[in-house]
This record gives structure tokens, sequence and C-alpha cells, in this order.
């Protein structure tokens, strides 16, 4: 049985602020690795020696890979934040362009998707549900614009785009058709 208290595993190296890449070209193979039996998991548990550990910390090379990973972090952030502002000001920029339908043939087509998704029909519907129901479908209409989203992985900016389009198109949708005005302020409150 090894002692736990002179070792440190790969998730407690990475917290000392090691990368995958340091801990590969600095530390090398792991002293002990091995199933852990307190767990159920295919995973190998690898476990260094915090002593070495330590000392390898106090060496030059170390210091050289810790300065270049904050920098290519540094770099990556910087990166991301530019991509992210590209796609606000994208977002911003696209005109967007509602279907213009007659009354009628709107909530025909509104009926007909609700339809095509399993839901059930304008006889047994609630109030306003008719309403509800032809902002769901422009809004599945103007899915295309949602290419412009595309460049942004995680959580970088994400979320402020797909909050900012979120609302351009209920924006959108509202001048384009004044009767369904509400219905999109609603959902532009509720949605974010």
């Amino acid at each position: 049985m090894t002692d736990r208290t002179t070792y440190v595993t790969l998730a407690g190296v990475r917290g000392r602020g090691w990368t995958d890449s340091m801990v590969r070209d600095l530390l090398g193979s792991p002293d002990v690795q091995g199933r852990d039996p307190r767990r159920w998991s295919l995973a190998p548990v690898r476990l260094y020696l915090l002593v070495r550990v330590e000392t390898v910390e106090r060496t030059a090379e170390f210091a050289a890979a810790s300065l270049l990973s904050k920098a290519r972090s540094a770099a990556a952030g910087m990166y991301a934040e530019r991509r992210r502002a590209a796609v606000l000001t994208a977002i911003r920029a696209a005109p967007i362009e509602v279907p213009l339908l007659p009354g009628p043939e709107l909530e025909r087509r509104a009926v007909r998707h609700r339809h095509l998704l399993g839901a059930r029909g304008p006889g047994d519907a609630p109030r306003g549900a008719l309403v509800r129901w032809q902002v769901s479908y422009l809004r599945q209409a103007l899915a295309r614009y949602e290419s412009l989203l595309d460049g942004l992985y995680g959580e970088t900016g994400r979320g402020d785009a797909e909050r900012l389009l979120r609302r351009r198109l209920y924006e959108a949708i509202a001048a384009a058709y004044p009767a369904l005005a509400q219905e999109c302020l609603r959902r532009i409150a509720v949605e974010g």
C-alpha cells in the first residue's frame, strides 16, 4: 500500500498549475500507476512523488514552461475575445428579413408547423395559442440566422451571442407583425 500523503494525483499536479504537456515533458511517467480500489473506474490513477514534483517546480525549465503556458493561455483568451466581438458585431449588423405573409396564410402555416411538431390542433388550443404558434413558426423560419453563431465554441461569448440573436429575431418579428409584438416582448423577457 502506498502512502497517500507523499504522492499527488494528476489532478493534484494540475491544481498546482501544471499543464498536461508540462507533466509529460518535465515529470514523465508517474511513480505509481494503477486502478483506484475505492472507485469503479477504468481510468488509471497516476501518482507522482510530491518531493519529485516540488523539486521540478524549483527548476528553470519549469519556470520557463509555466511562463509559456500562461502566455499561450492569454493569447488564446485574446483570440476568443476577438472572435466573440466579431460575432456580436456581425449579429448586430446583419439585416433580418422576416417573411411577410397575409394573416390567414401565417395562421395556416403556424398550425401546420404545430401539427408537424406533434402538438394539438387549433380547435382544442388554449386562448392566445395561435399567436404563440405564429411567433414560433416565424422564429423557426428565421433559423438560418443561427449560422451567425458559427465559430463560437464553449462558453466564451456564446451565451451573449445567442441572447443578442434571439432578441434581434424577436424584434424583427414584432416590427413585421405588430399584432405579435406582445408575444415577442414576452419571449425576450423570458428567454433573456
